[in-house]
């Protein structure tokens, strides 16, 4: 189905809900903002219980993307901009699932979001049209690549201007995927906790609209349609664990809700499923936390190759290390060279080239079934949330040693006698 982006739906204003404190409880009006001005806890959008929801049939006749759930969505009204954004591939892996010991696993595969080849494509498009809903002109974001990328491709397509502030060492391709989308691009000198802490100010003092600060209230919400496509495409069912990377921590605690919302709706049913989280050992301060089990989360300075998710100070963190906890899950943090070996795994095992945080999320999927964290049983969802694409130089040294020959079979023939298993001919 084409979706026309200069209809009278597209030009119309949504609605952003009301906030509540997850905190004190404290209700306010629709606004540009993401902190209880009470108690400082995070706000969320408030769905009025009385809405009507639609059953499977109804959902399963609308158009596919994210927005055939918009009433687990923090808006009334149409989407005006990125109307197509979301359903993405739920792949069967069953060479990944024999590596990690379990009945069946699949891949939801991010890498392929329209239009910037990763999940961030999902909570950019609640948080754009939350800009709509304020009449914000600029919005931005602080990002460690993933959402950079997405801010810029949103914004280009629905004409707004943009500001992006990334750290100064970012990955090549994150920077490219930016620029070339012609926002205002800002590198600081820092890391991701400097440039977020430096975006607060921003949104206070210019009024933009910066995605992951003052609008995180809306733009959190649109990881819950992961959730959602997940339990659609397995056939309005549940698995019974799904494993996804941790930068900030909110992924985890909105597939948790997401899950949570459609058994509510009873379009689905039985056992939540249990949430596992991933992280680089060089960065993993939520992973910690559920090692420890106390609620005090530490802050860590990244040193990782994992830079998409590597947040020292995740503002999310206690509450995903409590959901994963709760859930009956575990996290785990696995090594640089767990993590570059996990990428490759996953491309040879299911042909998805994934980014560092898929390698991350593969790795300690394998490291969680070493430790027997999975039944043989197992109906698992990994998480995979972002291009390969985009950081090619974590395996730039599967193109070394290539051989180059002259256009002649005999040297294809020689090739291939070399590489022939034992007693296998060539020809």
């Amino acid at each position: 189905m084409t979706i026309s982006l200069d209809t009278d739906r597209a030009r119309t204003r949504p609605r952003a809900l009301p906030l509540r404190c997850r905190n004190c409880g404290r209700e306010r009006e629709g606004a540009p903002a993401a902190i209880c001005d009470d108690c400082l806890g995070p706000l969320e959008p408030v769905y009025d219980p009385r809405r009507s929801l639609p059953d499977r049939a109804t959902i399963a006749a609308r158009p596919t993307s994210l927005w055939r759930y918009h009433e687990w969505l923090p808006l009334d009204g149409h989407p005006r901009y990125s109307p197509d954004t979301g359903w993405t591939p739920l792949v069967d892996a069953p060479r990944l699932a024999k590596r990690l010991g379990v009945a069946r696993a699949w891949i939801k595969n991010d890498t392929v979001s329209h239009p910037s080849l990763s999940f961030k494509d999902r909570v950019v498009t609640t948080a754009i049209n939350a800009a709509a809903a304020f009449d914000i002109g600029t919005i931005g974001c602080a990002s460690t690549g993933n959402l950079a990328n997405a801010v810029a491709a949103h914004a280009a397509r629905a004409g707004l201007d943009s500001w992006i502030f990334i750290p100064h060492d970012l990955e090549v391709g994150k920077v490219i995927g930016t620029t070339v989308f012609g926002p205002h691009l800002v590198r600081v000198r820092g890391t991701y906790d400097d440039v977020n802490r430096l975006c607060a100010q921003v949104a206070d003092r210019f009024g933009w609209g910066i995605v992951n600060v003052n609008l995180r209230s809306y733009y959190s919400e649109g990881s819950k349609t992961m959730a959602f496509e997940i339990a659609e495409q397995l056939g309005w069912r549940l698995p019974t664990a799904v494993i996804a990377p941790m930068a900030g921590g909110s992924l985890v605690t909105k597939l948790r809700k997401g899950f949570g919302e459609f058994v509510d709706a009873e379009l689905v049913a039985g056992p939540l499923p249990r949430i596992f989280g991933a992280q680089a050992s060089g960065c993993a301060p939520i992973a910690r936390l559920v090692e420890r089990g106390d609620d005090e989360l530490v802050p860590e300075i990244p040193h990782t190759i994992a830079r998409s998710i590597a947040i020292g100070n995740p503002a999310d963190g206690r509450y995903a290390a409590r959901v994963i906890r709760d859930s009956g899950g575990w996290a785990a943090h696995v090594s640089d060279e767990e993590l570059v070996a996990g990428i490759r795994a996953l491309a040879v095992d299911t042909g998805v080239f994934a980014e560092t945080a898929g390698g991350t999320t593969v790795a300690a999927a394998l490291a969680l079934a070493r430790a027997g964290r999975f039944t043989p049983e197992e109906e698992i969802v990994l998480c995979i949330t972002g291009h390969g694409l985009k950081t090619v130089e974590v395996v730039g040294n599967t193109a070394a040693n290539i051989p180059i020959i002259a256009p002649r079979l005999r040297e294809v023939a020689a090739l291939a006698a070399a590489t022939a298993a034992p007693g296998v001919s060539a020809s």
